[in-house]
């Protein structure tokens, strides 16, 4: 998926609410997970196999928007009024309203919580096990309820959950080796840098087994 489209419609959406540094932090990972790596159908955003995707860092979906509009979940004449009364788009990705958004998200530290019950959930189907993949901020780890689902996925064995970190270095805790700490709860972690595409397409084509995936994004403090 090509990143340069894909700023060009993120900037479509704009006002005072975009959370610009954050929105642009998760563009790379946004654009090869949608590009190269999530088993998704536009046409059918319901398809029972597919992979679910859960944007938990919900608060900057303008990236989300665009990836999602590049990848055809729907056209690009709504972002321009991204935030505005009556558009589909808003502040926070809302799953009855975005074709392709998973879960209406937002309020910080929900979305790995909703990310394991759906990856246990998908376990119990008789089917092929969909993957489940969340962003999460640095930031965002913060909240204690992530330290819970963190305990929980590998006590679960949930190796079909993948945990992306987009660390843009905004937390005030200074939480350092990030994989190390997610590596002593039992998740099968590594560190990439967040822009370079080949390494995140390496590090998010893994699935691990017998342990729940995590990659830590390294990326600059510079919106693009």
């Amino acid at each position: 998926m090509d990143r340069q489209e894909i700023v060009r419609l993120a900037a479509l959406a704009t006002g005072d609410e975009k959370h610009e540094a954050s929105s642009y932090s998760t563009l790379d990972v946004l654009a090869v997970l949608y590009g190269e790596v999530l088993r998704v159908d536009p046409a059918r955003p319901g398809w029972p196999e597919r992979d679910r995707f859960i944007l938990s860092k919900g608060h900057g979906p303008a990236a989300f928007y665009a990836v999602l509009c590049r990848r055809g979940f729907f056209p690009e004449s709504w972002l321009p009024g991204f935030m505005t009364w009556g558009s589909p788009l808003g502040g926070h990705p809302d799953r009855t309203l975005v074709p392709g958004v998973e879960a209406s998200t937002g309020s910080l530290g929900h979305g790995l919580a909703l990310a394991v019950g759906t990856a246990l959930a998908l376990r119990a189907r008789d089917v092929q096990e969909p993957r489940v993949v969340v962003l999460t901020g640095d930031a965002e780890l913060n909240e204690g309820s992530n330290w819970e689902s963190i305990l929980l996925a590998p006590q679960l064995g949930l190796d079909n959950l993948t945990l992306v970190v987009v660390d843009n270095h905004s937390s005030s805790l200074l939480l350092t080796s990030l994989d190390g700490k997610l590596g002593a709860f039992g998740w099968d972690a590594r560190t990439v840098p967040g822009r370079d595409h080949a390494a995140l397409r390496d590090a998010l084509g893994r699935r691990p087994s017998d342990a729940p995936g995590a990659v830590v994004a390294d990326v600059p403090v510079d919106p693009e």
